[in-house]
C-alpha cells in the first residue's frame, strides 16, 4: 500500500486529505503546489524530471517550464529550509528536482484531527459511499447493489470539487458491524453515503442517505422507485438520480459550515470560496457583491483554484442577470474571461463549463453557451446546472421545445435550489412559445412560491392567464406587479433582445392585462 501520510520536519502531507500540515494546522497550498509535493514525496530522495512534475501538475495540458519554476519557488517559500539549513527541495542542474531524503512515510492513521475550525477549512471535502445493502429476498440481486454503488461512486468523481473514496477502500467495509462514526474515522471522511437497494417483482426502490458521521446527523435522504426495464438503463437512471441530488446538498453543506468561519483570520482560498458560496445563496444585491469579493480574493491568493475561477465567472453572470450590475459589459468581460481561465486549469471540471455557459448567455453568446453547457453535461450527465442552463441557452436561442426537456431533467435533479425561481420561470416559458399554456402557468406557480414577489414570474403567469382566458387572475397578478417599488430585474433580457417576435407578444399580452409597460418600468 503506498503512504498515507509523509512526515518531514514539523512538517505532515497527509495523501488522503491531500492537505500539508504545519504541526496541526493546514497551510495554504495550491493545487498544482500539492501535486509538486506529492511527485516529489513519493519519489524517497529520488532526482524527478522537470517533464514528470509538469505532467503531475498539469496533465494533459501544454505549458512553459516558467509555471514549474514558479510552482517549486512558491514551496520553497512555504517550507523554509530543513533543521540543517539545507533547502528541502533541491534543484538537479538541467534534470529536475528532487526531495531532501529524511522523509518518514507510512501507512498508519494520522493523528487525531484538531478542531473543525483548523483541519476542514481550506480543503476539499472528502466522501465515501458505503455498499449498499441488498434488502431484496434474492440473493442474486448482490450484484446490482454492488454495480450501483460502483455507478454512484463514478458519478460523485465527476464533480471535481470534492474527494471520492475509492470504490477498493469503499468495499473494505462492506457487511461491516462498524458504526459509521468509525468508519469516517478510519478512512478520515467527512461526509458518508448509505443506502439500501429492494427489488420486489418488477419495481426497484432505493433508499439513499447523506450522513454527517460526526453526529450521525442525515442531511439529505431520498427514495426512489423504478420499474424494472433494460438493467443497465434503469442503473444509469438512479445513479443519476442519487449523485445529482447529493452533489448540491454537499455544496450547501459546506457553505454553511464555511459560513461558520466567515471571520475567521487564516481563512484561505478555498475556504473562502465556500464562504462566497453561502453569501451567493442569499440572493440579493449586497450578498451578491460580498460573494464576489470573496471570490476575488479566493483567486488572488490562489491563481491555480478553478473553483474561485469558476464563481466569479458565475457570480458576475448573476449580477447581470438581476440588473445589480453597476457595468454589465465589464462585469461580463470578466465573468468571461474567469470561466475560461477556470477550463483552461481544469477542462474536465463541469462547474468550470457550466460558469461559461451561464456568462456565456448573459453576454449574448449564446452557441458557445449550448456547447459550453453540452460539455459540462458530457462530463457530469447528473450535473443539474449543465441541464438547466442547455434548456436556457436554447430557449434564449429560440428553440422553445428543445428547451423543456433539459429544464425538466435539471429541477429534477435539484428541486430545492434557491434559484429555482429562475428556471421554473424559464420553464413556464419555455412550454408557453411551445403552446402548452397549462404546464406554462403550473410551472410560473412554482416559480411564485420559491420567490413569492418575482416579477418575471408574476408577469410570465399574467401571460399565461391571459392566453388560457381568464382575465380576472391575469388581472390580479398585474395589481401585484403595480404594488412593487420598482420594476425589478429582467434575468430574461437576453431572449427579449434575441427573440423580437416573442418580446412583442408578451409586452401585447401585458398591456392587454392592464400592465402599462412605459409607465412601469419594462419599456
Amino acid at each position: 500500500m503506498p503512504p498515507q501520510r509523509f512526515v518531514f520536519g514539523n512538517f505532515v502531507f497527509e495523501v488522503g486529505r491531500a492537505t500539508l500540515f504545519s504541526g496541526t494546522s493546514p497551510i495554504a497550498v495550491g493545487q498544482r503546489g500539492l501535486a509538486i509535493l506529492h511527485l516529489l514525496l513519493n519519489e524517497h530522495g529520488r532526482t524527478v524530471t522537470k517533464a514528470e512534475l509538469l505532467d503531475a501538475a498539469w496533465p494533459a495540458a501544454v505549458v512553459e517550464e516558467s509555471n514549474l519554476t514558479v510552482q517549486i519557488a512558491a514551496l520553497r517559500k512555504i517550507l523554509g529550509r530543513a533543521p540543517d539549513g539545507t533547502e528541502w527541495i533541491v534543484t538537479v542542474p538541467r534534470v529536475g528536482y528532487r526531495f531532501a531524503p529524511v522523509v518518514a512515510a507510512n501507512e498508519g492513521a494520522a493523528p487525531p484531527a484538531p478542531s473543525l475550525g483548523a483541519s476542514q477549512a481550506g480543503r476539499k471535502p472528502s466522501i465515501v459511499v458505503l455498499p449498499f445493502a441488498n434488502l431484496s429476498d434474492n440473493s442474486d440481486q448482490e450484484y446490482f447493489a454492488d454495480g450501483l454503488t460502483e455507478d454512484i461512486i463514478g458519478a460523485l468523481l465527476r464533480f471535481r470539487w470534492f474527494h471520492v473514496i475509492a470504490r477498493h477502500s469503499s468495499f473494505l467495509f462492506k457487511g461491516s458491524t462498524l458504526d459509521i462514526k468509525e468508519i469516517a474515522r478510519r478512512l478520515e471522511v467527512q461526509y458518508v453515503v448509505a443506502g439500501s437497494v429492494r427489488k420486489s417483482g418488477q419495481q426497484i426502490r432505493v433508499s439513499a442517505q447523506l450522513i454527517d458521521p460526526r453526529n450521525a446527523h442525515q442531511l439529505w435522504s431520498d427514495r426512489y422507485e423504478f420499474q424494472l426495464g433494460e438493467g443497465f438503463a434503469v442503473q444509469d437512471q438512479i445513479t443519476e438520480q442519487v449523485a445529482g441530488a447529493i452533489e448540491p446538498e454537499l455544496l450547501k453543506t459546506q457553505a454553511v459550515l464555511a459560513a461558520q468561519r466567515r471571520h475567521a483570520a487564516d481563512a484561505n482560498a478555498l475556504d473562502m470560496v465556500y464562504q462566497g458560496i453561502w453569501y451567493f445563496h442569499q440572493i440579493t444585491r449586497t450578498n451578491h457583491l460580498q460573494a464576489r469579493e470573496l471570490f476575488r480574493k479566493a483567486r488572488d491568493l490562489d491563481s491555480d483554484l478553478p473553483e474561485a475561477h469558476l464563481w466569479v465567472a458565475r457570480v458576475n453572470a448573476g449580477l447581470v442577470a438581476y440588473e445589480w450590475s453597476d457595468d454589465a459589459q465589464d462585469d461580463l468581460r470578466e465573468g468571461i474571461y474567469a470561466a475560461l481561465m477556470a477550463v483552461q486549469i481544469d477542462d474536465k471540471n463541469p462547474y468550470a463549463h457550466y460558469g461559461l455557459a451561464i456568462v456565456s448567455v448573459y453576454a449574448g453568446l449564446l452557441e458557445q453557451a449550448v456547447r459550453a453547457a453540452e460539455k459540462a453535461m458530457e462530463l457530469s450527465p447528473s450535473f443539474a446546472l449543465g441541464h438547466l442552463v442547455l434548456g436556457m441557452a436554447r430557449l434564449f436561442s429560440g428553440s422553445a421545445s428543445e428547451a423543456i426537456q433539459p429544464l425538466e431533467h435539471g429541477i429534477g435533479f435539484n428541486p430545492n435550489d434557491p434559484q429555482n425561481f429562475v428556471w421554473y420561470n424559464t420553464l413556464a416559458l419555455a412550454y408557453m412559445f411551445s403552446n402548452n399554456l397549462s404546464k406554462a402557468r403550473d410551472n410560473a406557480l412554482k416559480a411564485l412560491k420559491v420567490r413569492p414577489v418575482w416579477r418575471p414570474s408574476l408577469e410570465t403567469l399574467t401571460c399565461c392567464y391571459s392566453l388560457l382566458g381568464d382575465p380576472r387572475s391575469a388581472g390580479l397578478c398585474v395589481e401585484q406587479i403595480l404594488k412593487l417599488d420598482k420594476p425589478g430585474s429582467d434575468a430574461f433580457g437576453p431572449l427579449r433582445r434575441g427573440n423580437p417576435k416573442w418580446a412583442s407578444e408578451l409586452g401585447e399580452l401585458l398591456q392587454s392585462a392592464g400592465l402599462n409597460l412605459a409607465t412601469s418600468g419594462r419599456g
